[in-house]
This record gives structure tokens, sequence and C-alpha cells, in this order.
């Protein structure tokens, strides 16, 4: 699966060039800076800055006052300085905005901030005469990670910054903005909890947001109640928090100060932050400063000169370069430097290259260990990039202490992501039990598997469970409910209910890292839209009263979450411990699954743990070894304690679109 295209971003004018276009530079012989003082760095008052433009012949910068409009303050020359680098040290005391204009080939290029930048004015238009490090709220310093053990531990939830809090019943004052995230105490529709203790009292461990670097398709200079809705995958600045998530985006320290005390609390409350992070391409490549800067190095090219599109969004970043692999990797770690971001989603990992994906595990490793790294293991289109190159599912294994989005178990259970109507395993679709099957062991290599008849890869592509996303929806393409409602047409909704619940504890009964877009835990839709990312927020935003409404559905993924959270043997660490405790039984029927996490797997408390999945409408016997069961779950009732014993003789009735899980002592 491919992430919708971005076909209609206000700032995008990405119309691919029909006209060959002259010879490209030997960019392999650019000078590489291996310094760490690109973009604006300061001691105490005095701030120097740094800009790679080996190609310039001048390089001006000038200080404005103003994030917007005026004339310039000041203009100064920049030195041209070693490794194809212009350098200026500004009067102690400057403040306000900066802009540096490139002339290249004797032509003045447009003025733009630098791509190091970390503080801009409004829409990104000029740099920032600030130092992030000196703007923290109240208690930053004290800030810290929480705990995580192991990364099979992390329980996923993707969100987007105003869905959280954008509906009238939310609770939330800061609607759509960081410090609506950070609110604790909301409340929603019969006093449901909303927000921030909503998430956790789900039990997440790690708060995905949508991406929440500077983007270009929302006006910040605009009123919030003309402020048009987007997920913001047209990166604008990388290393910079958008402004309209702010409550002053004309302000550059408001964004910065609001965004840390959005991760502080959420820190806080026992939750990490993973950041969608979108390295792949920009908003526009004509215009952006990379091209203003460094003409043609940024980006890969086809053979005509034209620019290659291997994200469907116009462009593609030359991240194999060093240039653009040293902004890329230095960008990651600032972001877990100074905002202290627990982990990173890379939107279309599979376009940038392999060598600059382990370069920043090296670098947030320096950092902290336990910083996740996952993506999507695939592109939008060819790249000129060797496939042997790119981070993509195939090359995982050379990718250590990397996941990627296991797309072979969401289609499986759910059915296939663009095949709207085609129903999965959970909704009585024949056939699809390897795939299904492919996701329970985490990608991995399991001697039980037949990859012959995966729908996807035919070979294990995680060297550990902790290589492997688990998930059956996300922001892209329909939720789950509205998938299960368009897919299976006829089916009441009580029979859909019973095939959500049925999706989900697939998902966190798997191996791997259980991935769940928030408010799939009671029932959201989108009005059956399929690609949402600038629709407004009347269908994106997460209706809490449906939290009311469907409390038993809450009540079930809540304890849901807590069973895996309470056993190891659902989270093994590594590909061994899952081929030695989980076996899968024989002979089961079609559309059925079952297995055991057998001999207290990763040390679990209990000794054999039995799972089965009858993704059948209709009920089917499944054969069990003789012996004494408790059950702890089945369909939609679940209770570790157990409600029921079993004296099983050869096996047990399992109702249709439902699980059941059983423990042998």
């Amino acid at each position: 699966m491919i992430r919708p295209l971005l076909l209609s971003l206000v700032l995008l004018s990405t119309t691919p060039n029909t006209h060959a276009a002259p010879a490209l530079p030997d960019f392999g012989s650019y000078p590489v800076y291996h310094g760490p003082d690109l973009g604006l760095t300061w001691r105490g008052p005095q701030a120097t800055l740094r800009v790679w433009a080996p190609t310039a012949q001048a390089l001006h910068l000038r200080l404005y006052k103003e994030g917007i409009g005026g004339q310039p303050t000041a203009d100064y020359a920049m030195t041209k300085a070693e490794d194809g680098t212009w350098t200026y040290a500004l009067p102690a005391g400057s403040t306000g905005f900066y802009t540096v204009q490139a002339t290249i080939a004797g032509a003045k290029m447009a003025e733009v901030a630098d791509p190091y930048a970390h503080a801009v004015g409004i829409n990104g238009l000029r740099g920032a005469v600030l130092n992030p490090a000196a703007v923290s709220p109240p208690g930053w310093a004290e800030d810290l990670r929480p705990a995580l053990k192991q990364t099979t531990d992390a329980v996923i939830g993707e969100m987007h910054m105003r869905d959280l809090s954008m509906h009238p019943q939310s609770g939330i004052t800061r609607k759509g903005k960081y410090l609506g995230v950070a609110q604790l105490g909301t409340r929603g529709p019969e006093n449901v909890t909303t927000g921030l203790e909503h998430l956790v009292e789900l039990g997440l461990t790690h708060v995905h947001l949508l991406p929440t670097n500077d983007f270009a398709s929302i006006d910040e200079a605009a009123p919030a109640r003309t402020n048009r809705y987007n997920w913001g995958y047209d990166p604008l600045h990388y290393s910079v928090p958008e402004g309209s998530y702010s409550t002053n985006a004309a302000n550059p320290s408001t964004r910065i100060s609001e965004f840390k005390q959005m991760v502080e609390n959420l820190h806080g409350q026992g939750l990490r932050v993973v950041l969608d992070v979108v390295y792949n391409h920009t908003a526009d490549a004509k215009r952006s400063n990379f091209e203003q800067l460094v003409p043609g190095y940024y980006y890969r090219h086809n053979p005509d000169g034209t620019l290659s599109n291997a994200t469907a969004c116009g462009n593609e970043v030359a991240s194999e370069r060093p240039m653009v692999r040293k902004l890329i990797v230095e960008s990651v770690a600032y972001w877990a430097r100074e905002y202290h971001a627990d982990g990173f989603r890379f939107d279309l990992m599979g376009v940038l290259d392999i060598e600059t994906m382990r370069a920043i595990r090296v670098a947030l490793d320096q950092q902290d260990h336990s910083i996740l790294m996952y993506g999507e293991g695939w592109t939008a289109g060819p790249s000129p990039l060797p496939e042997a190159s790119r981070a993509v599912k195939a090359n995982m294994p050379k990718l250590d202490r990397i996941a990627a989005f296991g797309d072979e178990l969401r289609d499986g259970v759910k059915g296939h992501y663009a095949r709207q109507t085609e129903p999965g395993f959970a909704s009585g679709q024949p056939g699809l039990e390897e795939s299904v099957k492919f996701g329970i062991v985490g990608a991995t290599r399991h001697p039980q598997l037949d990859y012959n008849k995966v729908n996807y890869s035919k070979a294990p592509w995680a060297n550990s469970p902790a290589q492997a996303i688990n998930y059956v929806a996300c922001h892209d393409d329909m939720v789950l409910w509205d998938k299960l409602a368009v897919s299976n047409p006829n089916a009441s909704e009580a029979q859909r209910l019973k095939m959500d619940l049925l999706s989900n504890t697939i998902v966190f009964t798997s191996q791997g890292l259980p991935f769940l877009p928030v408010g799939d835990e009671f029932l959201r839709t989108k009005g059956r839209a399929h690609n949402s990312y600038n629709l407004p927020d009347s269908v994106n935003q997460l209706d809490w009263a449906r939290k009311a409404k469907y409390r038993p559905v809450y009540e079930f993924y809540r304890q849901l979450i807590a069973l895996r959270r309470a056993h190891p043997a659902f989270r093994l660490p590594t590909a061994e411990l899952v081929q030695r405790h989980l076996e899968f039984f024989p002979n089961t029927h079609p559309g059925t699954i079952a297995y055991q996490l057998k001999d207290n797997a990763g040390g679990d408390a209990w000794q054999n743990i039995v799972v089965i999945f009858n993704g059948n409408t209709s009920a089917d016997s499944v054969a069990l070894p003789r012996g004494t069961y408790t059950v702890v779950l089945r369909g939609d009732q679940i209770n570790q304690e157990g409600f029921d014993v079993l004296e099983v003789m050869s096996g047990v009735q399992v109702p249709g679109s439902s699980a059941m899980i059983l423990i042998r002592q």
C-alpha cells in the first residue's frame, strides 16, 4: 500500500517538465562539509550563520524586523569558507528574521530561509534569529522519556493534531493546537474521558503524531476559521514545528515552547512521542530553499533531466548524496535532542536509501537506544535509486532495529486496501490464512508457514518481530469501520462489530509492534472517505459521542491492550523465541487459524496460551489437545482471571467472526 497521492496541495507546483533539460552537473564532485555548525549556531548572544552553497558566486544575508513584509534592516555579504560553505557572524544581540540569497551563474536566486533553519516566521518565509534551546517551558530540563524495556513492548496509537480536539464536545479548549493535546482533565458526552487522558486510559505506550514539522499547505496567517485541513505531508522546513498548531504562528518562540509543553505533558503521563517525518520530498521543488541554494543537488532526476517522482508528489529527495544525507540525519537527531522525541515514522521510507537510514539509527543510538524507527517499506512510483539500495521491506534484514509496516497482515485481515469492496479474513474471505499467519509471526521466518501463499511477500523480511508493525488501518485509506461497511454491505451492525473486534484481536495478539489509529477503539468513521488528507474537520475529527455510544467496544479494546501488556508471550523479542514457542495447530478448516504460545513463552505466567481465530461467518469446531482450559477471551468478552473452564476432549466450538483465547496449565 502507498499513501494516497497528495495531488492538490495549495503550494505544490509539480507538473512534470516534458521538455528535455540540460545535462545535470556532476554532483559527486561537489565538496562535502563535515562540520556540525550548518545553519545558525550560538555562543551566548552571538549567532553565526553557515550555509552550504558550493556553486554560488555570492551569498547575501538579509535581516528583517518581521517574519513577512517590510524592507531589510541590514544586508551582509557572507564570506566564502571551506568545503562549499559561506559564513557570517551576526552582530551580538541581533534579533528578528533573516533570509539568504545566492547568486549562481550570474543570476540572483530567490530569498529563502536556509535548509538548517530551526526557527522561522509565519509561513516559513524567513528564518528567525532565535536560539530554540533558550525557549523551553518550566521543568523542561528535567523531562525524561518514559521507560521502555524492549521494543516489542510498544503499543502505538496514531493521531492527527487537530482530530483529537476539534469536536465541539471534546471538552478541550485549545482546539487544534499543541496545547490541546497537552490538556488534562477533559471530558466529553456522558462524562467520557477525552484527549490526552483518553490516550493514557486506553493503554498506549507511544503516541504517533502525523507530521508536525513546518508544512506548506496551511496558511498560518489566516484566522483559524478559514484554515484548511491537511495531514501535512508537504514539508517546507524539516526541523521546525508547524505554526498552525501553535497559538501564535507569527511568534517563532511560541511554536517551539508549546511543542515542548505538549511533549512534556505526554511524557508526564507515561506516553512516548513518535514524530511522523517526511524526508522523501518537499512541497515545491522549484521554489524550495534546496533549489535556490544548490540547484539540482537535493533531488533525483530522470535521464532526461526532469525530476523523478517515486513519491507521487512531484519530486523525490536524493538522500544518497552526502550533504542531503547529512541534513536528514542531523534533522532527525535534532528532533530527538531538542524536542525529546522518542520515535520516528518515516513516510515512504522506501524512497530513502539504506545507508541514510543506518546513519540515522547510529545517530539516535548516541542519544538513546530505545528511540523507535519505523516506516513505510515501499515507494509510490519508480525511482532512479536502485532497488537494492532502497529502505524497502525486502531490504529490512539490512536495517537493524528499524521496523516496517506489514501490509500482508493488514490486507489479509480486512481485505485489499484499494479494492474497497473486497472483504478479508475477518469478514469471511477464504484463502488469506497464510497472509494473516505471516503477520502473527511478525514477518519473521517460521517453519510452519507456506510463504508461497502469502499475498505480497513470498519470503520473511524481518530479522526479529521488533521490525514488524502490525496494523489493519491507519490515516491512509478507509478507517476499519468504514472498510467493513463497504466490503460487507449486507451485514448488520452487530455482525460488522464482531468483524471489527476480530480484526484488532489479531493485531494485538500477534508478534511485533501493534499499531492503532486513535478512534478505531470506538468505531471511528469518516463517512467512508478513503483519502481525507484535505477534507474538513467534520470528516476527520474524533467524535467523542461514539465513545459513549460504543462504550462496551471501547472497554474491549482497553482490556485487549491490557492483556497484551500483561503477558510477554504476545511480545517476544526475537525470531528464535517465536520459532520455539509459537506453534500453529495443523488441520484447521479454511477460514480458521489456531496456534499456541507454549512453555511459558517469554517468561509468561501462563504456561500454554491457545489462540483461535474464526474468520468464517458461521461457527466452526477447532481441534485441540485433550485437557482442561480456562477461557480468557471469547468474542467481545475479556477476563484475564478467566470466565469459563472447559474440559476439552477433542475440540472447541468457536462462534463465527470471532476470536477465542484459552489457557492450558
